[in-house]
C-alpha cells in the first residue's frame, strides 16, 4: 500500500464493530465514512426513554473494558476524560426456581462463602475450573481472537491447541467436569447465552468468559452503554471521520473480485477503495449481494441456509416501576426450574413454553439517573426461539409479558402488577425489521465449533478482496469483546494488502 490517505474506506453500519473498525481505519490514514440506517449510532445500542425512564435496548455487561481504551489511545487520548466504567459487585445474582440465591463476582472470599451454600467441595472445584478456563483464555483469546482465519490451513495449524484444550466438549459438559452441584453447573454453564449460543453445544472454547470476567471485571459505563456509543462518535468526529444517518444501504455493486461502489435508499452511489460491513453477513450476502447467504462461511458455504444453526431470538421488557427494589442487584440470572429441556425448546424445537428464565437488568441499582425520583428502571431479557418457527408475535408478545410480569412479581418484584408503568417490548421480529438480523436471531450465527474461526463468516470475502466483515456474526464472535475486537482482526488484513 502506497499513502493510505489516498484511501478511501467506506464503514456500512454503526455498532460497535463498524465504530472500532472506523476508528482503527482512520488511524491508519485512511479517509474514513461511516453510514448506517438508523437515527442513532450504535447497532443494537440504542437508548429508550419513556416518561423520564431510560433504557439500554442492547448490550449492558461491559467486560474487556480495555478494547475501549485502546480506541481512544489510537489518537493520544484518555478514555477517562469522557467515560467512566463503574465495576460492578456482584457481577451478577442468580435467582433459582427453589428461591435460594447465589451472587457471583471478583472477591474469592464472598465466593466461597457463596459456593459453600451449596456444596463446601465445589470451593476448590470453583478454583481449578478458574485455572482451566485461564488455560483456554490464553489460547482462545489472547492468541486467537484478533488473528484472521481466512484459509482452511489457518484452522488446521490451529488443531494441536483445539485438541489440547478440548474444544470438541461443551461448555456444560466444562463445567460439569469441575462443578458437581447441580445449580451450580447451571450458573455456571449460562455465558453462551450472553453470546447467544446453547451452553449443551457450544464449544468450550467459550468457556474462556470465566477467566475473562476474571481478568479485567465487569463494568457499568456511567451513563450507561448510550453514553458510550455518544462518547465513540464524538471521538470519530474530532477525528474527521465522515458520519451519514439515517441513509440505508440497498445493494453493493461488485465485479467478480471487487467491489466498486454501494447504492444507497435515494438513488445515488458512494464509492469507495475498501468496504467493511458492519451488518449481519447473511443479510449481506442474501440481499446487497446476491449471493447465497452463507457464501463464505467455511465448509457450510457448499449448503443451504437450513444447515446454519442461528442463535437464539431475543424478546426483551423494558419498562419502569413506580417505587424503587433495592435489594434487586444491578444484574439477575432468574433461572427456572428446566434448564437443558428449556434450552431444547429454544434452540432445537422451536416452542415458546409456559416457562422461562430471564436476565434482569436494573440500572438504577448503579446510576440513579436511568428513572425519575424514587423509581427504578428494568430491562428483562428472555431467550426465545428466532423466527425460523411460525410464532406470531404480535399475540405472543403480549401474553410473554404477561407471564413475565406475574413471575416477577411473585419472586423479586412484589406488587409489580400495581407499580409498572412506561411499558415497551422488542420481539424476534422486532431485531428482523428493525436491526435487519437473520431469521431475528439475537446474536446472528451460533457459536458452535463448527461455526467457528475458520468456520464462522469470514473476516475478508474470499473473492471480493476489498469487502470485509466486522460484528457478531464473523470472527470472533457475539458479545463486545468479540464483536470489537473483529475491527483488530480486519485493521490487520488490511495492514497485510
Amino acid at each position: 500500500m502506497t499513502n493510505p490517505s489516498d484511501f478511501k474506506v467506506l464503514v456500512v453500519g454503526g455498532g460497535f464493530g463498524g465504530i472500532a473498525a472506523a476508528l482503527r481505519c482512520r488511524a491508519l490514514g485512511f479517509q474514513v465514512t461511516l453510514i448506517d440506517r438508523l437515527d442513532n449510532l450504535g447497532g443494537r445500542a440504542q437508548v429508550l426513554e419513556i416518561d423520564g425512564f431510560k433504557h439500554d435496548m442492547g448490550p449492558t455487561v461491559i467486560t474487556a473494558p480495555f478494547l475501549f481504551t485502546e480506541l481512544f489511545e489510537l489518537f493520544n487520548e484518555d478514555i477517562n476524560e469522557h467515560l467512566t466504567f463503574l465495576p460492578l459487585t456482584p457481577w451478577y445474582r442468580y435467582v433459582f426456581h427453589n428461591g435460594q440465591t447465589f451472587d457471583y463476582g471478583n472477591d474469592m472470599e464472598r465466593m466461597k462463602t457463596e459456593i459453600k451454600k451449596f456444596s463446601p467441595a465445589d470451593v476448590e472445584n470453583y478454583q481449578n475450573l478458574i485455572k482451566a478456563s485461564e488455560a483456554i483464555f490464553n489460547v482462545g483469546f489472547s492468541k486467537l481472537a484478533h488473528v484472521p482465519f481466512q484459509t482452511i490451513w489457518s484452522m488446521i495449524r490451529q488443531i494441536p491447541n483445539l485438541v489440547r484444550l478440548r474444544a470438541d466438549k461443551t461448555v456444560n459438559a466444562f463445567v460439569k467436569s469441575y462443578i458437581k452441584h447441580p445449580l451450580l453447573q447451571q450458573a455456571f454453564s449460562i455465558h453462551p447465552l450472553l453470546v447467544g449460543g446453547n451452553p449443551f453445544s457450544t464449544t468450550s472454547i467459550y468457556s474462556l468468559i470465566h477467566f475473562l470476567e476474571k481478568k479485567w471485571g465487569i463494568h457499568f459505563c456511567e451513563g450507561g452503554t448510550g453514553k458510550l456509543v455518544m462518547e465513540l462518535e464524538a471521538l470519530m468526529r474530532r477525528q474527521a471521520i465522515k458520519v451519514i444517518t439515517q441513509t440505508e444501504v440497498k445493494r453493493i455493486i461488485y465485479t467478480d473480485d471487487k467491489a466498486e461502489s454501494v447504492v444507497l435508499g435515494n438513488g445515488s452511489t458512494l464509492s469507495f477503495n475498501y468496504l467493511i460491513c458492519n451488518a449481519d453477513p447473511p443479510v449481506v450476502y442474501e440481499k446487497l449481494l446476491g449471493k447465497r447467504s452463507n457464501y463464505s462461511m467455511g465448509l457450510k458455504k457448499w449448503l443451504p441456509d437450513r444447515f446454519v444453526n442461528y442463535s437464539m431470538g431475543l424478546y426483551v421488557l423494558f419498562f419502569g416501576t413506580k417505587k424503587q427494589y433495592p435489594d434487586v442487584a444491578h444484574h439477575t440470572i432468574w433461572l427456572t426450574e428446566r434448564f437443558k429441556e428449556l434450552l431444547k425448546d429454544i434452540f432445537d424445537r422451536g416452542t415458546l413454553t409456559k416457562d422461562f428464565s430471564l436476565y434482569i437488568h436494573r440500572p438504577t441499582a448503579t446510576d440513579k439517573r436511568f428513572a425519575p425520583e424514587n423509581c427504578d428502571s428494568f430491562y428483562v431479557l428472555c431467550p426465545v426461539p428466532n423466527l425460523r418457527t411460525q410464532l406470531n408475535w404480535d399475540k405472543e408478545g403480549s401474553l410473554l409479558r404477561d407471564r413475565i410480569v406475574q413471575a416477577l412479581g411473585e419472586t423479586i418484584l412484589p406488587d409489580i402488577e400495581n407499580q409498572i408503568t412506561a411499558e415497551y417490548w422488542m420481539t424476534p421480529q422486532t431485531f428482523k425489521e428493525k436491526y435487519l438480523c437473520a431469521h431475528g436471531a439475537g446474536f446472528s450465527i451460533a457459536p458452535n465449533l463448527t461455526q467457528s474461526a475458520w468456520f464462522r463468516y469470514h473476516n475478508q470475502d474470499p473473492k471480493i478482496k476489498n469487502l470485509f466483515f466486522v460484528g457478531a456474526g464473523t470472527h470472533p464472535g457475539a458479545g463486545l469483546p468479540g464483536v470489537v475486537s473483529s475491527a483488530k482482526v480486519v485493521e490487520q488484513l488490511l495492514k497485510d494488502q
